[in-house]
């Protein structure tokens, strides 16, 4: 059995599907079936480490998604004859598909945020996920939605039958993820960072409107008038679009010195940089699954979150809500929990106890399941 995955669409390991893609090739064990990755030429040696016994096939020497687009539809199902797949796994599904494939397919749908109007992408990709992704999703032999959210939205959306639709939920990495001990030094120094304490938490690409940056912005502005705490506002992720509106709105906020912007932050120091907030807001207006929730909980720091898409789903009752339309609202959760001890510590204690219920071994089990049975094996 050889089976071909795609690793276009993973962000070369840097995003949640990169952790998704990486989480799994580390858990594919040895058996009879031989895997085989293809995607970008410059992705050549980013999953070598996790899976080097792996061969990976350089694919689509033009870069960009229109190229990759085109590569998908008019090259993969010659290119997938070729390799004499017996089915091929898209652990992307919703950013980038062939219209049909020749062998089996199973695809992971981790949001289907390019629907929703107010992330604004360009317009190729608002015609491509109108006109294409839906009819291409459809074409799968099965599809794995990582929230029950995400696979009600693939059936309103596309109309799939509910019996082609299985949701596994993304793990968290607890040996990585998990509380250390809290010193009393004033300063984290993740190298080449140095985050000065107490600070609030949000770990995420900056994109606005849909990760809603500026209403945490002007969240924490209320935050600091009403408390006079000298939390600093840390935002660690890569700048995407709209990230322009955001760092004007920081640079018009009274506590500017305070609201930092790291950048794409190195994935491997996320754990530290949990571990020394003293609470994390996650105010993002849509989310497939919320893995920054995950991260939070496992370090033991205590979470506020939007009612919001598929948030409420993973941290239940672990976690204190708001509106993320309502910045006062916002504020009023952030005020709780860094003034209201009680309240600190059994969020603390809900959140740990909540990421113990997700595991990426079960996450990667249940999907290599899917994977053979879609197989016919």
């Amino acid at each position: 059995m050889k089976i071909g995955i795609d690793t276009f669409a993973c962000d070369s390991g840097n995003s949640g599907i990169g952790i998704y893609t990486m989480q799994l090739l580390k858990r594919i064990p040895p058996s009879d079936a031989l895997f085989e990755l293809f995607g970008w030429e410059f992705d050549r040696f980013t999953f070598s480490e996790v899976a080097p016994n792996m061969e990976f096939i350089p694919k689509c020497r033009y870069t960009g998604n229109f190229a990759n687009s085109l590569w998908h539809v008019f090259k993969y199902p010659e290119f997938a004859v070729k390799r004499a797949y017996d089915a091929c796994f898209f652990p992307a599904a919703h950013k980038m598909l062939p219209l049909g494939s020749p062998c089996p397919s199973i695809g992971v749908v981790h949001d289907m945020a390019p629907r929703w109007k107010a992330r604004s992408p360009g317009r190729y990709a608002q015609s491509f996920v109108r006109a294409v992704l839906p009819n291409a999703l459809r074409k799968l032999g099965r599809i794995i939605a990582v929230s029950q959210w995400i696979k009600q939205e693939l059936i309103e959306i596309t109309g799939i039958k509910e019996s082609l639709i299985e949701v596994v939920p993304n793990g968290i990495d607890t040996e990585v993820f998990h509380p250390r001990p809290r010193n009393e030094e004033s300063v984290v120094l993740i190298q080449p960072f140095s985050f000065r304490r107490p600070y609030i938490l949000y770990a995420s690409r900056i994109a606005h409107p849909i990760k809603n940056h500026v209403r945490l912005i002007k969240a924490f502005n209320i935050f600091r008038e009403r408390t006079k705490f000298p939390h600093r506002l840390v935002l660690a992720g890569m700048e995407n679009q709209g990230a322009k509106k955001v760092r004007e709105i920081a640079a018009a906020s009274p506590y500017r010195s305070d609201i930092f912007f790291t950048g794409q932050f190195p994935h491997k120091s996320l754990p530290e940089l949990y571990s020394g907030a003293d609470i994390v807001v996650i105010p993002s207006l849509y989310e497939g699954f919320g893995l920054g929730i995950l991260e939070a909980m496992a370090s033991g720091v205590p979470v506020t979150c939007a009612r919001a898409a598929s948030l409420p789903e993973t941290a239940e009752h672990a976690a204190l809500y708001f509106d993320p339309t309502d910045e006062e609202d916002m504020a009023d959760r952030m005020v709780t929990l860094t003034t209201k001890r009680d309240v600190y510590r059994e969020c603390r204690r809900l959140g740990l106890e909540r990421a113990q219920l997700f595991s990426w071994d079960r996450c990667i089990e249940k999907t290599l399941q899917i994977i053979h049975e879609t197989v016919g094996r």
